[in-house]
């Protein structure tokens, strides 16, 4: 008996439907039809012989740039000097123990940079003239900081501070690079900040206002809540950047994972440690990055179809 496309099987005397060959009978009946078994077929097929050429392809190629690479004339004395088994096992737990101080560093510097970064970018929106000051004071920082090289602020606060010889002020260089690098980040993360708070229609605002919010409750209860939302793909890769950066606090004599390679290069005047260290905090920024690209295309998907950030 033949089964129409989209109608429920009937049954046969043997009490069983009859059906196509590799149907399968959903709960509500419905059976699909022999085109449609044969498209994800041939959708499957497809799809496996991507798979094959793409695995191909990448082995083709890997094999060819490796045959590159080490029959070049220089590959020797390159091997040697930057890809050491010896230096990199010596490097390595050096390596490992001061990448914990650019960790905490990031945690504690990134929620500090989130909180200042907030601050500032609030300030730049207040509304009315009282305010004027607070928002100059606002912009001039964020221009500034926007503005000023990040090596160049963390040698001022790093090497400079030090030498005011200032009763009460830390002369640690963690700290203080700690402090420049806040410094810096703060003026970024404020500018994405008041992006996002500038992109919320004003209607939301008078909204709430109808309700009878306050400016002030409209603000934290209205407006920010969407605007960080909307800036959170900007914001985790400003954080990226900031976990990079963090290697630059050996500028001041920090035993960070880059210093600690440093270190080991100046003894030896092998360049193997500056691999690891820099493999390390690849390997450390990888997942952030994947997790913001999965963040931004999540909100795209949800964006596409209409729903609310």
């Amino acid at each position: 008996m033949t089964v129409t496309k989209g109608e429920p099987a009937r049954e046969g005397a043997d009490g069983k439907g009859d059906m196509p060959e590799g149907a399968g009978l959903s709960a509500d009946g419905y059976v699909p039809s022999e085109r449609r078994l044969a498209r994800e077929r041939y959708r499957r097929a497809r799809t496996r012989r991507a798979t094959a050429i793409a695995a191909l392809s990448t082995l083709v190629t890997a094999a060819v740039l490796y045959l590159v690479v080490v029959n070049a004339p220089g590959w020797p004395r390159t091997k040697e000097t930057f890809f050491s088994a010896h230096y990199a096992r010596e490097a390595f737990p050096k390596v490992l123990e001061g990448l914990w101080l650019n960790v905490r560093l990031l945690l504690i510097c990134g929620a500090a940079v989130l909180v200042l970064g907030m601050l500032i970018a609030v300030a730049r929106t207040l509304r009315g003239p009282v305010f004027f000051p607070l928002r100059v004071l606002a912009a001039a920082y964020t221009d500034f900081f926007r503005g000023l090289p990040l090596i160049i602020n963390l040698m001022i606060v790093v090497l400079g501070v030090p030498a005011l010889r200032l009763q009460g002020v830390t002369v640690d260089p963690v700290l203080l690079g700690g402090t420049a690098l806040t410094l810096t980040y703060s003026a970024y993360v404020a500018e994405v900040f008041r992006a996002g708070i500038e992109s919320i229609h004003p209607s939301q605002r008078a909204a709430a206002r109808s309700l009878g919010l306050t400016n002030r409750q409209a603000l934290r209860y209205v407006v920010l809540p969407q605007a960080v939302r909307r800036q959170v793909p900007p914001l985790l890769n400003d954080l990226v950047s900031l976990q990079k950066d963090t290697g630059l606090v050996s500028i001041g004599g920090a035993v960070d994972a880059v210093r600690a390679a440093d270190i080991i290069v100046g003894r030896s005047l092998n360049y193997t440690p500056y691999i690891v260290a820099g493999l390390v905090f690849v390997a450390l920024t990888i997942p952030m990055t994947r997790f913001t690209d999965w963040v931004t295309a999540r909100m795209d998907r949800r964006r596409a179809q209409g729903g609310s950030l």
